[in-house]
């Protein structure tokens, strides 16, 4: 068995990745070349400032640019099956296919049931039979490709996802909300705090979305942030 906790680790990205937007930024607005930008840029505060205005006002085309990779592991099917609906990302998976357990397959347990001793060993126990299963099946000669079909979403899996910038904002902006299922809320939190420990620029970006607009728009808010119908009702109050 696994532990809960995502393992993530930030395996490619470009060198000069400020530069790169900034110059994408400026080229927008300037007559001048793209690589004489980029070659004379070197004031930090300059391209941060360029780049918030840029970002804030919507023109996200400028940071697609950018594509970041991570290896992810000890993550459950279940939490890679929302990964996976993500639009503009690539994903290398391991596969129940080609892969073949040998013995008890790892797995995650979700906290509500690993914080209740007797429902956890009842978890455990039924992770056991269906590892007994799936071997009885494999060593008859079932394929593994038709032996998954018993494994749960409670699998544990591994993965390669790259994504560009404009991607992992929205990312971060959808499944750092508080409702967000605590599992893949945990992954792209992995996945943006091994970005900011190499671009810390990036931090007030890659957070809620409620953080970025102000309010909450979600049909279920968590109370964090006033709500988009307070928001309105106010404007039409003042």
């Amino acid at each position: 068995m696994s532990d809960n906790k995502p393992v993530v680790n930030l395996i490619s990205k470009p060198e000069n990745m400020l530069k790169t937007v900034y110059t994408a930024c400026r080229t927008c607005y300037s007559a001048d070349y793209p690589i004489n930008i980029y070659n004379s840029t070197d004031d930090k505060e300059k391209m941060l400032k360029l780049i918030e205005r840029v970002i804030s006002s919507g023109h996200y085309s400028t940071i697609e640019h950018i594509q970041v990779s991570f290896a992810i592991s000890n993550v459950s099917r279940a939490c890679t099956h929302q990964l996976v609906r993500h639009r503009h990302m690539s994903f290398s998976q391991k596969s129940q296919r080609y892969v073949k357990e040998k013995g008890q397959f790892d797995y995650i347990i979700p906290p509500t049931i690993e914080k209740n001793p007797e429902l956890k060993e009842k978890f455990e126990n039924f992770m056991g039979e269906i590892s007994k299963v799936y071997l009885e099946f494999t060593e008859a000669g079932i394929p593994a490709e038709d032996a998954r079909f018993v494994l749960p979403n409670a699998t544990s899996s591994s993965m390669v996802a790259s994504l560009n910038l404009r991607e992992l904002i929205h990312l971060a902006n959808l499944r750092l909300c508080t409702r967000a299922q605590y599992e893949i809320r945990m992954l792209v939190k992995g996945m943006c705090d091994e970005i900011i420990k190499e671009e810390p620029w990036l931090k007030p970006y890659l957070v809620p979305k409620c953080e970025r607009i102000g309010y909450c728009d979600e049909d279920k808010s968590c109370g964090r942030k006033i709500t988009k119908e307070e928001v309105f009702k106010e404007k039409v109050t003042v």
